[in-house]
């Protein structure tokens, strides 16, 4: 009011002219020489002043969650099932998703039975139309698209260099976690894996086999349980085993009498269950 906030920013103004000159001073303009590599020590928060960046020779370090176009992560080449398979399963909730709908996706079929398969054919994304929001990445259930660093993408031909296809889009796992290591660790953490899910439903598939294909070992029956056997058994039937029972089954001991005790204790307990509720 009655331009007092005018003032304040013109006085802010001057106070990061003044600081810049006296930085530079203080430091005998050692920031600027290019023998050395300084532009940590103009970056870091020692530093006051106006901060001029040598573009392009200079770039500023950009934060973990900046985010630009996007692009598909696929396994990387040292995988020792899955090298270079694709974490997308073309299931188009990044198209759906979109605001300004730059995605384009197109599914893969498998060429003997003609049946859609889980991987996309094509894959576009037209980076002028792109607004770099996020939603295409935060809505992803298998975390198979990120947003890249990389914002120098000007050219001269927008029809070949700005509608990238699934060959420029797709980049390794490995790249994902060298630009962006918090946050891979945090989706590695809710994942459970470093790996795409369907890779470690694989691995634990695998893994579960041989049990599964390995033989029960043999219950060894209780002597108590043994029945007795008379004079008139022979002596094939004495060594013979017991029938096996079915996987997980329980057989059944108790006589008639046991289970009508139990069936008239049920219902007892139901009734006085449906009394109280009645009270």
């Amino acid at each position: 009011m009655y331009g007092t906030g005018l003032a304040k920013g013109l006085l802010l103004t001057m106070r990061h002219f003044v600081e810049s000159y006296v930085d530079d001073i203080r430091y005998g303009f050692r920031k600027y020489h290019h023998a050395t590599d300084n532009f940590g020590i103009r970056q870091g928060t020692k530093t006051k002043g106006v901060i001029t960046v040598q573009y392009p020779d200079e770039k500023v370090a950009v934060p973990e969650r900046f985010r630009f176009v996007p692009f598909l992560i696929i396994e990387d080449e040292d995988h020792p099932t899955r090298a270079g398979k694709d974490w997308c399963t073309s299931c188009g909730i990044c198209a759906k998703v979109c605001p300004p709908q730059c995605i384009w996706i197109v599914r893969g079929n498998d060429p003997n039975t003609g049946r859609p398969v889980p991987e996309p054919e094509a894959f576009f994304i037209d980076i002028d139309i792109c607004m770099n929001c996020g939603y295409c990445a935060e809505y992803c259930p298998f975390d198979a698209i990120k947003m890249d660093h990389d914002y120098e993408l000007a050219s001269y031909d927008r029809t070949t260099h700005h509608i990238h296809d699934k060959e420029k889009l797709s980049k390794p796992n490995s790249y994902w976690r060298s630009i962006a290591p918090t946050r891979a660790y945090e989706e590695m953490l809710a994942r459970g894996t470093w790996e795409h899910k369907d890779a470690a439903k694989e691995a634990r598939r695998g893994a579960a086999s041989p049990r599964r294909s390995a033989p029960r070992p043999a219950v060894e029956q209780p002597a108590a349980s043994a029945p007795a056997k008379s004079e008139a058994t022979g002596p094939a039937e004495a060594n013979a085993a017991p029938a096996p029972t079915a996987e997980g089954a329980t057989p059944w001991t108790e006589d008639e009498a046991k289970r009508e005790e139990r069936r008239r204790k049920a219902l007892e307990r139901k009734a006085r269950r449906a009394a109280q509720r009645g009270q």
